[in-house]
This record gives C-alpha cells, sequence and structure tokens, in this order.
C-alpha cells in the first residue's frame, strides 16, 4: 500500500501531517491536519500564480472545495450510467455530535454495559464474559476504572465478538442460570434495537435530498435506482414518504404487506391514451430499497411469513427480522430473507454501467466488502465511489502527539478489505474515495454545488 502523497525535495515538509480529502489512481487533495489553513495535491502545497496583491495569493478552501467537485462531476456525469446504486451504512445515519443518530457498535456495547448493571434481576457483560469464556471474563480497562472510580469497557471489546460467543454458548447454560440467561440475552436485543431506533428529522437529516438527487441522476422510464442499507432504521422509508417516492423493497402491496422478494423487478406504469399505441408511462420517484440485515418494522410470523408491520408494534425479540451484530452475520445471510436480499444486491453491482456509491459504510463488513471487491473485478464497467467521514481508516490521529500513526496489517484495527479497495485503486481499477458525510457535504458534493461557489 503507497502512501498518498509524493512530494518532491523542495515541497515536502516533516511537520504536515495531512487528512486526506480526496483520493483516486491519478490524484489525492487533503488538507494540513494541525494548521487547517494549507492546502495539498499528490505533488504538494497548493497554490495560486502570484498576483500583484499577495494577500490573493493564498488558496482558499472555496477553491480546494471546487477542484474535488470536478473530480466527483466527472466520476458521476463522465459516463453514461444505467443503473445507480447507493449502499448506506452506520454512518449514513450519523449527525455529527448529535446522539440521537447513528451511534457506533461501540457506543451501543456501553449502553448495554451501563443499563445491565442498573437491573439486578439481569446479569452483568462481566459476568457474561465469564460464563460464555469470552476474554476469560476480562472485558474491563483496569486503568480507565481505576482512576475513574467507574467501571469501563476495555477498549478491545467487541460487541459482534462477543454476541457470538454468547449465542454459540446458550445451548449449554444450566438450567438454574437459564431464565436468568435469557432474559438477559433478551434484554441485550432489546437495547440493541432502542440503539438504533430513530425518527426521520429533515432538519438534519439529508437522505430527502440524497433521494432526489439520486432520483435525477438515474432520469426516467422505469429505471429506477437501489438503495442498499445494513440499518435497521426507518430513515429512507420516512424520507421517501415526506418527499413522495414509492419504495419497492420487496414486500407486496398487501394491508399486512408480506416479503415476496419478486416486488423488486416489478415497476409502476400508467396507459397513455392514444388511439393508435399502445403506450405506458412510468412512475417517477420509485426505487429499490434492499436491507440486507433486516429492518426494525419486520416480524417474522408463525407461519414463517416475514411482513412489514410499524415498528411500535414489534416487541418479541425471537420475532424480529434482524441480523444482529455478531460474527456469525456470515452464516446468517443464507437464511430467508437475507438470502434473496444479498442475492439481489449482487445482482445490482454486477449490471453493465453500473455506479455504486457508499456512504457510512466502513468496509469491516469481510461479506458485503468481498461482494464488492469481486464485482470490481468481474465487472469492468462498474465504478465505486466510496465516501465516509475519514477516508485514511488505516491511519489513526493521535491528539497527544499531533501527528498519525500507520496502523500496520499486523494490529486487530486495520481495515484489510479498505486496505483492499486501495490496492485495486492503485492497480487501475475506477475506484475513487471522498472525504463527505451523508449529513453533512456529500449531497453539495454530488450536485456540483461547490463548483458554482464564489471565490
Amino acid at each position: 500500500m503507497v502512501f498518498f502523497f509524493f512530494f518532491d525535495n523542495e515541497n515536502k515538509s516533516n511537520d504536515k501531517q495531512i487528512e486526506l480529502h480526496y483520493l483516486s489512481n491519478s490524484i489525492s487533495y487533503g488538507v494540513d491536519k494541525i494548521e487547517g489553513k494549507e492546502f495539498f495535491d499528490s505533488h504538494g502545497k497548493l497554490e495560486k500564480q502570484e498576483t500583484k496583491d499577495d494577500s490573493q495569493n493564498e488558496f482558499k478552501e472555496s477553491e480546494f472545495k471546487q477542484l474535488i467537485s470536478e473530480k466527483i462531476r466527472k466520476t458521476i456525469y463522465g459516463e453514461k450510467y444505467s443503473n445507480i446504486v447507493f449502499l448506506a451504512g452506520a454512518g449514513a445515519s450519523v449527525v455529527g455530535e448529535n446522539l440521537k443518530y447513528g451511534k457506533t457498535v461501540r457506543m451501543i456495547a456501553d449502553d448495554i454495559f451501563e443499563k445491565l448493571h442498573d437491573i439486578d434481576e439481569l446479569y452483568t457483560l462481566e459476568k457474561l464474559a465469564k460464563m460464555c469464556r469470552y476474554k476469560d471474563g476480562d472485558i474491563l480497562d483496569s486503568v480507565e476504572s481505576e482512576s475513574s472510580g467507574i467501571s469501563k469497557l476495555d477498549k478491545s471489546f467487541n460487541l459482534e465478538d462477543f454476541l457470538s460467543t454468547l449465542f454459540h454458548y446458550r445451548p449449554y447454560v444450566s438450567e438454574n442460570d437459564k431464565e436468568r440467561f435469557n432474559n438477559t440475552v433478551q434484554k441485550i436485543l432489546e437495547l440493541i434495537k432502542e440503539n438504533t431506533n430513530y425518527s426521520y428529522d429533515s432538519r438534519v437529516l439529508k437522505h430527502g435530498a440524497l433521494l432526489k438527487f439520486l432520483s435525477d441522476l438515474s432520469g426516467k422510464d422505469g429505471n429506477k435506482f437501489s438503495v442498499i442499507t445494513t440499518n435497521y432504521d426507518v430513515l429512507i422509508e420516512e424520507a421517501a414518504a415526506e418527499n413522495n417516492f414509492v419504495i419497492f423493497d420487496g414486500f407486496n402491496f398487501t394491508p399486512l404487506p408480506k416479503f415476496d422478494s419478486n416486488m423488486f423487478e416489478w415497476n409502476l406504469v400508467k396507459e397513455v391514451q392514444n388511439v393508435n399505441t399502445r403506450e405506458v408511462e412510468y412512475k417517477d420517484k420509485t426505487f429499490n430499497l434492499v436491507k440486507i440485515h433486516g429492518s426494525l418494522t419486520w416480524e417474522k410470523q408463525d407461519n414463517g411469513d416475514i411482513v412489514r408491520k410499524n415498528k411500535d408494534n414489534i416487541t418479541e425479540t425471537d420475532k424480529m427480522v434482524m441480523i444482529f451484530p455478531s460474527s456469525d452475520k456470515f452464516a446468517q445471510s443464507y437464511q430467508e430473507p437475507y438470502f434473496e436480499l444479498f442475492t439481489k444486491f449482487q445482482e445490482l453491482i454486477k449490471r453493465p454501467n453500473t455506479l455504486l456509491i457508499s456512504s457510512g459504510f466502513s468496509f469491516a463488513d469481510d461479506h458485503i466488502s468481498k461482494m464488492i471487491t469481486q464485482a470490481l473485478k468481474n465487472n469492468s464497467s462498474l465504478r465505486l465511489l466510496v465516501t465516509d467521514f475519514n477516508i485514511d481508516p488505516n491511519r489513526q490521529w493521535d491528539k497527544d502527539e499531533k501527528q498519525y500513526i500507520e496502523i500496520t496489517e499486523d494490529k486487530s484495527q486495520y481495515n484489510k478489505n479498505w486496505g483492499e479497495l486501495v490496492h485495486l485503486m492503485d492497480e487501475g481499477y475506477p475506484i475513487s474515495f471522498l472525504k463527505a458525510a451523508m449529513n453533512s457535504d456529500l449531497v453539495d458534493y454530488l450536485s456540483g454545488r461547490y463548483l458554482n461557489d464564489e471565490h
């Protein structure tokens, strides 16, 4: 894996800590992390040509964004795409520092840890870890716990690995412990649901603006765009309803909608009144929504049917249709309805002339990441634009030292799938990266707003 910025001897400066804002196989753009006022491309500091007025020589942020916008515009409009796919990960629900939205797996783990401590009738995470021998029960940060006097989870605690170990241990729980154990597991799943249950607010969320952009980009004549999401929340559905979109989410249009994957293939048309021809007009503002990890609104019936209901009417955790965070996500993806949903996603990114845009997806999920990398290798007309708040996850910023620390491949926090994408980009695959957040500046970049900004 190569470093992204290459300076000649004159321009190179050891004290520059550059935060990556755009990356492709032809050029990269970044900002000085410490000062935040100096802008760079792959060759060095960006400067304007000398003018009579020295104050006019300074390269401005608006000009920097314009340079990146030009690259994004070339990606989006440089080809005639017949298939637009948008992949939304957990980061797509994040709203800055607003803790109401987009909680990370770590934040959910901390909440579960604290809540279980408050309920005497249930086991604590520490007790469960000891019972199922996850890290031999050693899950506390001894240094931080001792200094603060409050028990804290160790930074190495991984909720997905823990839940996987816990579920595997479930059949071996003694009869005396079974009721308390099962009640605790149920509470954990309820807390995961609570922590991923958000309500749409157009004042802080930009899902509606994104849907409008994707709709315009896809054009008309029944060319539906597709939104793929790993999120359980219903922000996309609520944004769609607010902006008069029709969703094909794999459920039929009955009073109690039932899962039927064939629904993705349908469209809405009306006959055009013409005596000479039998023409049809396609309904605009329609799209596919593929929720590959399930949804807060899906419930499994006793007869095996999967139905869509109001999220507040689903209370039994064993009937929720959601792939909960665990190391078993891959195995679960072969069950109904996930197999059909993953198959649909795979089929979409195999289509010719496809633009795939990801937002807030970390590529930590091996199953999904491998689908994308394999599609890139086998579909020569697939183009990928990766967007996130950090497009350089294998470098970690040290606040105290005010410098980046490279994360090596042998470290557990190294994102090997992200590293693979960068490697493929270096080999010439059509992959680019943009530092942009769903609910901040992503739509501005995609729509070309910065191209019209005054210098």
